[in-house]
């Protein structure tokens, strides 16, 4: 029988660790053909799209430095853009796109997000706890970095948790055997989290113990 694990805890820590806000200046654009956005990326600037329900689209540019803030950091975040027309919107990163060969970013999309909706977004996934099957010679591996997840504004989390305390060799975590509480998982169920495996080690102890007994 799978062994299953729920997770029901979290609730009483979300107050600590809601998700956190990153403010982010933009300067807007009109639409522009290609060498207006040669000449943005050139001057530092990533142009970037802004849209979402009930709200109508809006072109403009970020600093590249200022976006690297929201983008080299595996933290997710809800992000506050003040524009240069005095409009002020929250948002989440949506979509990037990058230089085939460079790392620099050649645009941004962002989608307009409220308080009164729920949110789809990927949140870090933070394992804790000592694995039993860790500690009895298995070896443990996370397959699964970040859970797509649906909730209020008020009860995005900056990370989940996954305890693997109970985890033992030969088993493992699917997202179906997560629960938290106020928010909704996305991942499909049979997504694989994490597990805990023999190692070759452990493989060949036990054909050494089996040719032991048979002799």
């Amino acid at each position: 029988m799978q062994w299953g694990l729920k997770i029901l805890r979290l609730s009483n820590t979300f107050n600590l660790l809601k998700m956190k806000h990153f403010e982010l200046q933009g300067q807007v654009r009109q639409a522009s053909n290609k060498a207006a956005i040669k000449a943005f990326r050139r001057e530092g600037l990533v142009p970037c799209n802004l849209y979402g329900k009930d709200v109508e689209n809006v072109l403009f540019t970020v600093s590249e430095k200022d976006l690297k803030g929201l983008t080299h950091t595996p933290e997710t975040f809800i992000v506050d853009i003040t524009l240069s027309d005095g409009s002020k919107h929250t948002a989440i990163l949506h979509e990037l796109q990058y230089h085939p060969t460079k790392d620099n970013c050649l645009h941004a999309d962002f989608l307009a997000v409220s308080e009164n909706r729920p949110i789809a977004i990927k949140v870090p996934i933070r394992t804790i706890g000592h694995s039993i099957g860790v500690k009895a010679g298995g070896k443990f591996f996370q397959s699964c970095r970040e859970l797509l997840i649906s909730a209020l504004m008020k009860d995005l989390p900056d990370f989940v948790e996954v305890d693997i305390t109970k985890l033992r060799i030969g088993k493992q975590i699917s997202a179906g055997e997560l629960s938290y509480d106020n928010i909704t998982i996305l991942t499909p169920k049979a997504t694989i989290i994490c597990r805990v495996k023999a190692t070759r080690n452990m493989a060949a102890t036990a054909v050494e113990e089996g040719e032991e007994e048979s002799e």
